[in-house]
């Protein structure tokens, strides 16, 4: 087996162990359903087991109406199992808002619980004598005590600063994860030194009091030899036979930020990490039991959409309809470039290499609508299938590009492509081989696949802050009456 565990953009991973099965929380920004938790076996083979919330407060940017929420939503969260009760708690970065939820299986249903306050990349401890913290910040690491139910800070509880990153850093200390262990308290953190490597890098700290000294340092600076991107930020977790691991994250450039999985041991009670491996040695080569796939192809023709599917932001159901001969998109609120679209249908890219296709019937696009196939982030590509003033049906490949990380994005068109057909077959090539990240559109005409366009760059920015989907799409570039688009064998090789 090999590091990453998962070839796909899971960031920010808490996880836990309770019995012989483990779970995972990692963040899922603007996509929605969210808040995915997965579970396994054996920490290594890894399968969804629910998304946690539907959606949060429906705001109108969270709809794409006049806004968006791209690279905020949900952020990193904590995953507790305590008496019996499950506990995940995260902010969300656009409503200013912290969410607790609770679930008594992992499956759901879990119930939402507001909560006073906004505690960045927070992390839960239930501590022995029945008292509740959170740590969390940026740079400043604060503990304060909370209500039991974790509604409030504790009227007179603790409150302190626990820790100050005051060295010639990038990022300050952040990605909190608290613990107690061997009668000590643990906090696990990410931060980003400007000195030497100048690369993502794990610490640790411990004290022997909730109000004592924290003591301790870097304990991973890795990058398992990849382009200097640093494994770090995540939580750790024993198995039933006693052995301690850790669940980071590494950075793997348009793909996403993915989970490393990386052996640990105790030495005098402080933790050791003695590298983060890229192959991993002793794990099964296969589960036992079939899992329920994290990317996948699919028919398209059912009641209902599979687990594997999230929406670009909060969709209109009312304009979504699931049916035997297909999926239908109807457009709705007009959108001046695809970022803007309602209704894009999602699925994570996954490496080093990966393919995606569809059939697609536009028949029912009226002028000035467009359908297709995309590959999302801020630096997009997609194939767009347009009815045209003659009322034929061309193809347009639009590309935004940016230089470098420059905040401005140049969109540019390709001359419109005839097409013979309203029903057409597209397919995406993704190539994320050592950061390589080009993606090639392909139309299928006359039973052979032609190349359209040249490769698109990717690139990972922060506007998006999430790893290149894929995505169908279905929108109005001008108002005009509703218009469809009918989707159906939707194909994924990895």
């Amino acid at each position: 087996m090999q590091n990453p565990v998962i070839y796909a953009d899971y960031p920010d991973p808490d996880l836990i162990r309770v019995n012989d099965r483990y779970y995972m929380i990692t963040t899922t920004m603007h996509m929605f359903p969210g808040g995915d938790l997965l579970t396994s076996r054996d920490l290594v083979h890894w399968e969804l087991c629910c998304h946690v919330f539907t959606e949060l407060e429906g705001t109108p940017a969270q709809h794409l109406n006049q806004g968006h929420v791209y690279g905020k939503g949900m952020w990193a969260a904590t995953l507790r199992y305590h008496r019996g009760v499950f506990h995940i708690l995260f902010v969300a970065n656009d409503t200013g808002k912290t969410y607790h939820y609770t679930a008594t299986v992992p499956e759901g249903p879990w119930e939402y619980h507001p909560v006073e306050g906004f505690y960045h990349d927070a992390s839960l401890l239930f501590d022995d004598d029945g008292k509740v913290y959170l740590a969390y910040g940026n740079r400043e690491i604060r503990i304060r005590e909370m209500e039991p139910d974790l509604s409030r800070p504790k009227k007179g509880g603790l409150d302190r600063i626990a820790l100050v990153d005051e060295g010639n850093v990038m990022l300050g200390f952040e990605g909190c994860h608290f613990y107690k262990l061997h009668g000590k308290y643990y906090l696990f953190l990410i931060h980003w030194p400007k000195d030497g490597h100048a690369r993502r890098t794990e610490a640790c700290y411990a004290a022997p009091s909730i109000d004592g000294v924290f003591e301790g340092g870097d304990i991973l600076d890795d990058d398992m030899g990849f382009f200097n991107q640093g494994v770090a930020q995540g939580g750790i977790v024993d198995t039933p036979d006693g052995k301690w691991y850790a669940m980071l994250f590494q950075d793997h450039g348009a793909c996403g930020r993915m989970p490393v999985l990386v052996p640990m041991y105790w030495e005098n009670d402080f933790p050791v990490f003695p590298s983060a491996p890229p192959l991993l040695e002793g794990f099964p080569s296969a589960s036992d039991d079939p899992l329920k796939p994290l990317v996948s192809s699919d028919a398209l023709r059912g009641e209902s959409l599979a687990d594997w599917w999230q929406w670009n932001h909060l969709p209109d159901m009312s304009r979504v309809q699931c049916t035997p001969d297909g999926l239908v998109l109807h457009t709705g609120l007009p959108a001046l470039t695809l970022e803007d679209a309602t209704n894009t249908l999602t699925q994570r890219t996954t490496g080093p290499k990966c393919s995606f296709q569809v059939n697609i019937d536009v028949s029912g696009l009226k002028r000035g609508q467009r359908s297709g196939l995309c590959a999302l982030q801020g630096q997009y590509a997609a194939c767009a299938i347009e009815r045209d003033e003659e009322d034929g049906f061309s193809l347009v490949f639009e590309q935004r590009t940016a230089e470098g990380f420059a905040p401005d994005y140049t969109l540019t068109s390709s001359e419109a492509i005839p097409l013979p057909s309203p029903r057409v077959s597209l397919r995406a090539e993704f190539d994320f081989t050592d950061m390589k990240d080009q993606v090639c559109f392909f139309l299928k005409a006359g039973g052979k696949w032609r190349q359209i366009g040249r490769p698109h760059q990717l690139r990972y920015r922060l506007d998006h802050f999430m790893g290149v989907r894929i995505g169908l799409f279905c929108y109005a570039a001008v108002e005009s009456d509703t218009g469809e688009a009918l989707f159906t064998d939707f194909v994924y090789q990895g």
